[in-house]
C-alpha cells in the first residue's frame, strides 16, 4: 500500500526559525528519506514554497477563479510531503513517528486511494 506523508506546519513557522535551525532540521528530514529509500519504500519526497507564492484555482460555472497566497485563513500550511509504499498502516504509522518533522510540525498520514468507489 502506498501512504503519504504531509507536513503540516504553521504558515509562518519557516521565516522564524533561523538557518542553521532550518539547516539542522532539513539534515535530518534528508536522513529519513535517505533511510526510507535505502530499506527500498521511498516513492517521492519533497518541500513546497511558501504559501505567498501559491494560488488557488476554482472553476465554478465554468469561470476559473484564481487567489493568489498568502492565504489568511490558513493556520497551517502543507510544508511538503514524502511518499512511500510498506504493507500495513501499523508500519506506516511507525514510519510517520519516526519522521524527524513529527518534533516541530504535525505529521499527517494518508493512505493513497481511488477518488470515488461505489457503495
Amino acid at each position: 500500500m502506498a501512504y503519504m506523508l504531509l507536513i503540516m506546519e504553521e504558515g509562518t513557522r519557516k521565516r522564524s526559525r533561523t538557518p542553521e535551525e532550518g539547516r539542522r532540521e532539513m539534515a535530518r528530514m534528508v536522513g529519513f528519506v535517505e533511510d526510507l529509500k535505502s530499506r527500498g519504500i521511498w516513492k517521492a519526497s519533497d518541500s513546497l514554497r511558501s504559501v505567498s507564492e501559491g494560488v488557488r484555482v476554482e472553476v465554478r460555472g465554468g469561470q476559473r477563479t484564481l487567489r493568489d497566497g498568502p492565504f489568511t485563513e490558513a493556520k497551517e500550511i502543507v510544508g511538503g510531503y514524502v511518499l512511500f509504499e510498506c504493507p500495513t498502516r501499523a508500519e506506516a504509522l511507525e514510519i510517520a513517528s519516526q519522521c524527524p518533522a513529527a518534533e516541530w510540525s504535525t505529521v499527517e498520514l494518508r493512505e493513497i486511494g481511488v477518488c470515488y468507489e461505489e457503495d
